[in-house]
């Protein structure tokens, strides 16, 4: 059931799901939580499709948030709030309102979302694009127990890490730092067995991927060895390799979907780790709201600190042993990734992949 509501209030939309879900047989809210979504007019179509697939396991009342403060004088003086409200249908047992606030109300999204979270449940709120500086000081961010971001959609991914760590607090996590649950899990499975002593590593992947320098700040973290970053033609990140007195723990990934994972005196293997949909992103993120605090260590040990290109050189002489000098080389010399991808071509609006597909 959809009903659009024009120049409406928080109370009316209320009232007009209590008055949906009466009508579709579904008076009791059986909802987990409240995801608020704040995007603009040309992004909401893709995020409220990734957050409408992630209910389907964690049924949530979606708020999308949709500023529109207007250009001219007239229409920035303009306050209204217009209102479309979906129960049923694609939305399962969940509830869908999308917002859009017009004029200076757009500068008050808070107030205008605060009577329609769900009362005693928690609340996380997803920027996929142009998140704020400190999410958790934004008057959105301070409604939520858990606030996702996303480096990849930024221009300076880099510049985007770095600015995380300087505002952490506990509840703020990102996309880019999810990306790569997989290939923590399979490199902390492949380190839980018998192994030399690591000594150096460096971790592969496109140029403007934050999910590389994620994983390689994570690794710097927790093994205490100096890491490279190195890049790569991708597609996302493609490989990691660890450097041990017995030789290489190489767990590379070139085509996007099938990984191999090569352990020193074992038998080469081969494991599933496909680049995962942004719905599957945020349905992990939906599962735990508790603090992260392998993000906050790993955000906040410092891209800087990361080794030079080419300084690992016991790590890069044994990978090349390993793969081969023609996919040693296709790393070698690289400087880390760079700060700042180029601009975006407006007309088009299309992204680098590292930012449409997860890592």
């Amino acid at each position: 059931m959809n009903i659009d509501l024009t120049e409406t209030t928080s109370a009316q939309i209320n009232s007009a799901l209590v008055g949906a879900r009466r009508a579709t047989g579904t008076p009791a809210v059986g909802m987990v939580l409240t995801l608020v979504i704040v995007t603009d007019e040309g992004n909401h179509y893709d995020a409220l499709k990734a957050a409408s697939q992630a209910s389907k396991e964690h049924p949530s009342r979606i708020l999308v948030v949709i500023k529109r403060p207007g250009r001219s004088p007239r229409e920035r003086a303009l306050a209204r709030l217009d209102a479309e409200v979906r129960v049923g249908n694609e939305t399962d047992t969940g509830e869908t309102v999308l917002l859009r606030l017009h004029g200076e109300l757009a500068g008050h999204a808070a107030s205008v979302v605060l009577p329609l979270l769900l009362p005693d449940a928690p609340v996380v709120v997803w920027w996929p694009e142009d998140a704020p500086e400190n999410p958790a000081e934004d008057l959105l961010g301070r409604l939520a127990t858990r606030r996702i971001t996303d480096a990849a959609a930024c221009e300076d991914p880099v510049g985007a890490l770095r600015q995380r760590a300087t505002a952490y607090a506990p509840g703020d996590t990102d996309l880019a730092w999810t990306r790569i649950t997989p290939w923590r899990s399979m490199l902390a499975a492949a380190l839980d067995q018998r192994h030399a002593t690591i000594t150096s590593a460096v971790v592969e992947g496109e140029e403007y991927n934050p999910s590389t320098e994620l994983l390689a700040l994570w690794l710097a973290n927790r093994l205490g060895v100096p890491v490279e970053r190195t890049a790569s033609p991708g597609p996302g990140l493609t490989a990691v390799r660890l450097v041990t007195s017995d030789g290489v723990i190489c767990l590379d990934r070139p085509n996007g979907a099938l990984a191999e994972l090569a352990v020193p005196g074992q038998p080469e293997r081969h494991v599933a780790l496909k680049r995962r949909t942004t719905a599957e992103l945020i349905a992990e993120e939906l599962r735990r709201l508790d603090p992260d605090e392998a993000y906050a260590h790993a955000v906040a040990y410092g891209v800087e600190r990361l080794a030079p290109a080419g300084s690992v050189e016991s790590g890069a002489s044994a990978a090349e042993a390993a793969v081969g000098t023609e996919a040693a080389g296709a790393g070698a010399g690289k400087q880390a990734a760079p700060k700042k991808r180029p601009a975006k071509k407006a007309a088009s609006g299309t992204q680098p992949p590292s930012s449409a597909q997860g890592s």
